[in-house]
């Protein structure tokens, strides 16, 4: 009987370190498969909110919309999580790039940062931008001037065509919203076709300004947009534009739909202006340390319709000014600009902005457990 008992004891010792090591053998995968399980949720989780606060300046899938850089690229992805979390924490200074983290003011809590990283770090950005769809919140499409193919056959035949012509095509594709269509300036930024500017700035100057923006303007830094090829050949255009102009070459304005400028629409605009512009550019719209003034009588004489609506539904590179495209309507673009157009008879001249608060300092950020091999 003893004897009987020692087998069955050494038996149930064996089974009980065989079932041991095979335990210890599938940790690994347990541990891997549960980090992933972990991944996918806060994928999950980031989407919605890369949907609703990041595809505006991002792009669904990341792509980046006009100087805001691409994230669906192997750089950002291999980028530290610390340096990842102080970006989106902090923000970046003299760019379109907010502080999110609430440790700064912002809307984020430090979980949900995480979360926004795990979507850079590991989600499938056809996924992401088909959630953004779902949700309706994908940014439309630039207003882009359609440069025919003689024009840019016109240019081409010109010295150093074929860089003339990437330019051409780049500026107007980012650069005439602003500059206006053939480089004469308007009220938001300044001409470019200008003597007085090529003679006061190098083509060093002129490279510098498009790579680092100029601070305390709409003008945006397009380092991390474009790539030195590309600046090379916009500095080109800038010198070279009157030979364009001399060669009979322009850039088609674009026109808009006329504006409904009913009683209702106006009220309608009057309201979403309250809702989501007064913050800024104060009640009566004229303007705060935050945002320049818009009831006054150069900005909107002398800014079309089409300008308002791309300003509106694109947002401005550089400012506080968001991309409103993808949560606001057509009809509703159109309200906000047909309010605006309303305060023109009455406009004053001249504002002055009131003085703005600022924002505390802090900071924090922890790692998440799918961060761990």
């Amino acid at each position: 009987m003893t004897r009987e008992l020692t087998w069955i004891g050494l038996l149930a010792t064996g089974l009980i370190l065989v079932v041991l090591g095979v335990a210890m053998l599938r940790e690994p995968d347990r541990q891997a498969d549960a980090i992933r399980d972990l991944r996918v949720e806060a994928v999950t989780a980031g989407m919605d909110l890369y949907a609703e606060n990041c595809a505006l300046c991002h792009g669904a899938a990341g792509e980046g919309l006009g100087a805001t850089p691409l994230l669906n690229s192997e750089g950002v992805q291999s980028m530290a999580y610390e340096d990842l979390f102080k970006v989106i924490e902090r923000g970046r200074y003299n760019t379109l790039m907010a502080a999110y983290g609430a440790n700064e003011g912002g809307i984020f809590t430090n979980a949900q940062i995480d979360t926004l990283i795990a979507v850079i770090q590991y989600g499938n950005w056809s996924a992401v931008a088909a959630r953004v769809d779902e949700l309706g919140l994908t940014p439309p499409e630039p207003v882009l001037v359609e440069l025919t193919d003689e024009t840019l056959a016109s240019v081409r035949g010109l010295p150093d065509g074929d860089a003339l012509a990437g330019g051409l095509t780049l500026y107007a594709a980012e650069c005439a919203a602003c500059h206006g269509a053939n480089a004469e300036g308007t009220t938001l930024a300044p001409a470019l076709d200008s003597d007085e500017l090529r003679a006061r700035l190098t083509d060093a100057d002129v490279s510098r300004i498009i790579e680092q923006g100029v601070p305390g303007t709409l003008m945006a830094g397009w380092s991390r947009a474009l790539s030195n090829e590309d600046i090379a050949n916009l500095t080109l255009l800038v010198r070279r534009w009157p030979e364009l102009t001399a060669a009979g070459i322009e850039i088609p304005v674009i026109e808009a739909e006329p504006v409904d400028m009913s009683p209702e629409a106006v009220a309608q605009g009057e309201w979403l202006y309250g809702l989501l512009c007064a913050q800024c550019h104060g009640s009566t719209g004229f303007g705060t340390a935050m945002a320049p003034a818009l009831n006054n009588q150069t900005f909107l004489n002398e800014t079309p319709d089409a300008a308002i609506q791309q300003i509106i539904a694109l947002g401005v590179p550089g400012t506080n000014m968001p991309a409103w495209g993808g949560r606001l309507s057509d009809a509703d673009i159109a309200a906000l600009t047909a309010y605006l157009r309303s305060l023109e008879p009455t406009a004053p001249a001249i504002v002055q902005p009131s003085a703005g608060v600022a924002q505390p300092q802090a900071g924090a950020g922890g790692g998440p457990p799918w961060r761990q091999n």
